[in-house]
C-alpha cells in the first residue's frame, strides 16, 4: 500500500508541475514562454492552458511534419534518452493522463477483462498509430507540400488528452472559438467519451492499445536501465505476480515486457521478494528476446 501511495503521489505532483500554469485555466490562454521549447516527459496536450512545456509526440509530428525544423534531433534524441533510461516507467508514473485513465477506472462502472487472445492483438494497434499518424502522414504530407510543412495528425484527428486538456477548456473559455467549432471537434468530443467509458471499464486502456507515445517508450523497454529482475531461484512460480498484473503480463517469463508499466504491484504480492527494479546492471545481449 505504501508504494502505491508513493505512485500516486509522484503521479499527482508531475501532474502538477506540468500543467503548473494556473494563469492559463484563469484567463483561458496558452503559455508559449521559453519552457515551451521543452518537452515534458508523458503526453500532455500543448494547448492546455496550464502547460508549461511541449508534448514528445506533438513535437515529433511538428519536426516530421516540416522538413525546415531545426531541432529534429533534440526531439528525437530527448524522447530516445528517456526511453533508454526509464523504459515505459515514465507511463506508470508520470504521464497526466495516465493518472486520469486510473482516476476514471476507479469508479464503479462494470469491469472488462480483455482475455488474452484479443489482448495479444490489439496491443500492436498503438504501433500503427505511432506509425501511421505520428510518422508516415505527416511526412507524406510534407514531402508533397510546396511549403514543406504538414497538420499533426495524430493532435488533430484522434489525442483524447488534447481534447480533454486543451480543446475543451479554451473552448469553455473563449466565446470566439464557441462559433468555430464544427465536424472535427464533435469528432475528437465523441472519441473522448468513448476513451472516458472504456477507461471506467478496461484499465488504462488509451496506454494499452492507442498510444503512440507509449509504443515509442516500449521500445526501450527490454534494454532500458531501469529494469524489472526476476530472481529464478526465488522465484516459485505461483503466478501471484501475473494475476496481479493489470496489463496482463506474464511476469516471472517477462519482466521487461514492453506493454509494462512499472506499476510495482507485481512486487508487492511476489510472497519470495523474488521480483526486484532499479537501475540494475544487465547484459544487452538476447534482451529482445
Amino acid at each position: 500500500m505504501v508504494k502505491d501511495f508513493r505512485r500516486r503521489i509522484v503521479q499527482v505532483v508531475s501532474s502538477i508541475v506540468i500543467n503548473g500554469n494556473l494563469k492559463g485555466f484563469k484567463n483561458g490562454t496558452i503559455y508559449k514562454g521559453n519552457f515551451k521549447k521543452i518537452c515534458v516527459p508523458g503526453l500532455n496536450c500543448y494547448s492546455c492552458p496550464g502547460a508549461i512545456g511541449s508534448c514528445p509526440i506533438g513535437s515529433m509530428q511538428a519536426v516530421i511534419g516540416s522538413i525546415r525544423y531545426n531541432v529534429s534531433y533534440y526531439v528525437l534524441g530527448f524522447a530516445s534518452l528517456l526511453g533508454i533510461l526509464f523504459g515505459r516507467l515514465i507511463c506508470g508514473w508520470v504521464c497526466p493522463f495516465g493518472l486520469i485513465q486510473e482516476l476514471l477506472h476507479k469508479i464503479p462502472f462494470p469491469k472488462i477483462k480483455v482475455s488474452s487472445k484479443i489482448n495479444n492483438v490489439l496491443k500492436y494497434l498503438k504501433y500503427v498509430i505511432l506509425a501511421v499518424f505520428v510518422i508516415i502522414l505527416p511526412l507524406g504530407a510534407a514531402l508533397l507540400n510546396d511549403l514543406g510543412n504538414s497538420d499533426p495528425y495524430f493532435c488533430k484527428l484522434i489525442c483524447p488528452a488534447g481534447t480533454l486538456e486543451g480543446g475543451i477548456p479554451l473552448v469553455l473559455s473563449n466565446k470566439e472559438l464557441r462559433g468555430a467549432i464544427g465536424f472535427l471537434f464533435a469528432w475528437k468530443v465523441s472519441l473522448l467519451i468513448i476513451i472516458i467509458f472504456l477507461s471506467m471499464s478496461i484499465y488504462r486502456v488509451f496506454c494499452r492499445y492507442i498510444c503512440p507515445l507509449g509504443a515509442f517508450y516500449s521500445l526501450f523497454n527490454p534494454i532500458s536501465f531501469y529494469s524489472f529482475k526476476v530472481d529464478k531461484n526465488k522465484c516459485v512460480s505461483c503466478n501471484k505476480c501475473t494475476n496481479a498484473c493489470k496489463l496482463d503480463i506474464k511476469v516471472y517469463e517477462n519482466p521487461n515486457s514492453r506493454e509494462c508499466i512499472r506499476c510495482g504491484e507485481c512486487i508487492k504480492t511476489c510472497p519470495k521478494n523474488a521480483i526486484s527494479r532499479g537501475f540494475i546492471k544487465r547484459k544487452l545481449k538476447g534482451t529482445f528476446k
